[in-house]
Formats: structure tokens, sequence, C-alpha cells
């Protein structure tokens, strides 16, 4: 756990500098963090992810890419056969199954930093809440739907900007590598609308609806789902998502929701966020039933990590230090539970040491 508490200390003061190194854009609301600390802050995060030999599936992923032999011709184009394809490309580099972790790592990281770059207001509280709230963490579990979800981010452009054409096709990619990632076909056209209007609360209503008719709703889901790679989700019976975490999404969005005007007003664009945001929310109360459906928060939590860097700004300028930090706080405690008392991570390499 040492190696992971000593890059958690490294990259949010990295990034902290990076912001107080950066410069205003004309005609934008966004800042542009100090490129050197940004890259410094890409490169430990990616490091200790790719250079890690546990946590999660990693084992599994590893053990498979040692024991599988392929090849092209055995490619399903059927099923996700861009991961195969991958691992194809890298087996021609090299046997040693650490490459497909630190690639893997690689990219996944290195998009979610660039994209937080981009778009965030404050952006060592995106990388701080990234680590804090577990993202990273998962991210070196769901080796697979963390990568896909961090392609879908990275067209988060396509989303602001009303490009459906393109943003369909880096889904396409997306699920080439976890088939997952189609649900962001529909969803595009569900969240590009104004924020808080009546279909917000019906989605909403409807979540609500769902998890106290979670039995029904579960048996029809799993009987069209019965059939597919995904039917046995249905024995799946670990419970559902701690109501901790369930607050620690719906802040945010509170905060949001209270100064949903001000927010339009810093940034006409954040509605799209906000939506992405809340139906990350959504089915954080479905898994409140059961817990594979947090399993689509590994994609809608990224757009929150967008979310709570703009949400400083909307409190009055004498308030902004106290909320800082207590968000600095309040995840840290979160961090410490999730991690250290309730799943006991520790982190194995055998480069780091």
């Amino acid at each position: 756990m040492e190696i992971l508490w000593f890059n958690f200390a490294f990259v949010y003061i990295s990034s902290l500098f990076s912001r107080f190194l950066s410069r205003p854009l004309e005609h934008e609301p966004y800042i542009k963090p100090n490129k050197l600390l940004v890259l410094f802050t890409m490169l430990s995060l990616i490091l200790v992810a790719g250079l890690r030999r546990n946590i999660g599936d990693t084992y599994f992923y590893m053990h498979a890419y040692e024991v599988d032999t392929f090849q092209l011709s055995q490619i399903n184009f059927k099923d996700e056969f861009g991961f195969y394809f991958l691992q194809w490309l890298l087996h021609r580099l090299s046997d040693n199954p650490q490459i497909l972790v630190f690639v893997a790592a690689l990219i996944t990281n290195g998009l979610i930093v660039l994209v937080l770059y981009k778009y965030s207001r404050m952006f060592e509280l995106g990388i701080y809440v990234y680590i804090a709230s577990g993202a990273f963490t998962v991210s070196m579990n769901g080796i697979r739907q963390s990568l896909a979800a961090a392609i879908i981010f990275a067209a988060t452009k396509y989303i602001l900007e009303g490009h459906w054409k393109r943003f369909i096709l880096v889904v396409l990619l997306a699920a080439t590598i976890h088939q997952s990632a189609l649900i962001f076909i529909p969803i595009y056209f569900i969240v590009r609308r104004k924020a808080w209007t009546k279909v917000t609360f019906l989605l909403l209503l409807g979540a609500v609806v769902i998890a106290f008719g979670f039995n029904t709703f579960s048996s029809l889901l799993f009987d069209a789902l019965s059939d597919t790679k995904y039917g046995h989700y249905s024995t799946f019976s670990e419970g559902g998502a701690n109501i901790l975490r369930i607050a620690v999404t719906a802040v945010p969005l509170l905060i949001a929701y209270l100064g949903r005007e001000r927010l339009r007003a810093f940034w006409p664009k954040s509605d799209y966020i906000v939506n992405l945001s809340l139906l990350g929310f959504i089915f954080m109360i479905i898994a409140s039933k059961n817990w594979i459906f947090a399993r689509f928060d590994i994609y809608f939590d990224l757009y929150s990590l967008i979310l709570i860097t703009w949400i400083i700004p909307l409190f009055i300028e004498k308030n902004r230090f106290l909320v800082y930090y207590g968000v600095i706080v309040c995840y840290f405690i979160y961090f410490y539970y999730e991690q250290v008392v309730t799943l006991g991570i520790e982190y194995n390499s055998d480069y780091i040491h």
C-alpha cells in the first residue's frame, strides 16, 4: 500500500502545481495547467498501474496472456475481438504478460488525464478524486471495461460539440474491447439536452421504481440476457452498493443542482456533463440492490471527475477555500475507509519496491 500512498501524494502535488502555473484561455471557460507537470502526473499513474502484478483480476489477465496462443485466424468478429487483437499484437513484441498490463494502463490513464487536462476547472481536484473515489483502483481491476471507458471518455469533445457520427464510431471501437460500451449510443441522445428538466426527474423516479421493484426488473433483464455471454450475471449475489458510495456519487450532483444557473453561466455546455453524471447516480441507485449494475459507473464516474472540478467556483469566494478542503478531507476519509479498512488493498510489483 506504500506505493499507492506515495503515488497519491505525488500526483496531487504535481497536479496542484500544474494549476498554479496554468494559463487561462481566451473566450473559453477552461484553464490549461502546466504541460510538464501534467506529464509527471500522467507518468506516475501509468507506471504504478502498469507495473503492478496484482489487484483485482490482474493475475487472471496475465495468466491468460501467458498460456493462450493468439492467432489472427482465431478472431471471432462477433465478440470483443479488439482486445484479442491487442493481445495478438503485443505477443509479437513480448511474451511477458507485464506488457499487456502496462499498455492497458498507458492507454487508460493517458486518455483520462488528457481529458481532465482539457475540460477540468481545477485539474488537481479531478486527479485527486480519481484516486480517492477508487476509480484508479477500479481501472486496475476491470481492465477491459476501464480501457473501453477511457476510449469513450476521450470522445467527450464529440458529446460537447454534437458530433454524433464521430462519437458513435468511437463507441463502436470501444465495444470491440467491452460490449457494454454500446450503451453509449442511445445515451448520447439522452444527455444532449438541458439538465434538470422533467426528463431528469422522470429518470430519477424510474431508478427509484426499479430499485423498489428490483426482483421483477432483474428477472426480465436476465431473461433477456440468458442466451448471451452476460447471462451468468443472473447468479451474481454479492449484495448491493454501499449507501456511502451512493452518497459520494450524489453530493456533487446536489451542489450542481443548487448552483445550476451559475454553473451554466460559467460553462454553457456543462449540462451534458451533469446529465452523464446523473446517469451514473441512477445506475448506482439500481446497484443498491445488486452490485453488478455499479459496473456501469466505470463509465460514468469519469464524467463526475470533470463535474466536481467545477462545483468549487459555484460558492461565493470567501467560502471556496473551506469547500475545497472539505472535499479533500471527505474524499480522503472515504479513500481510507474503502481501500484500507474495507478492501485491504495491497500493491505488489516486480519493478517497484
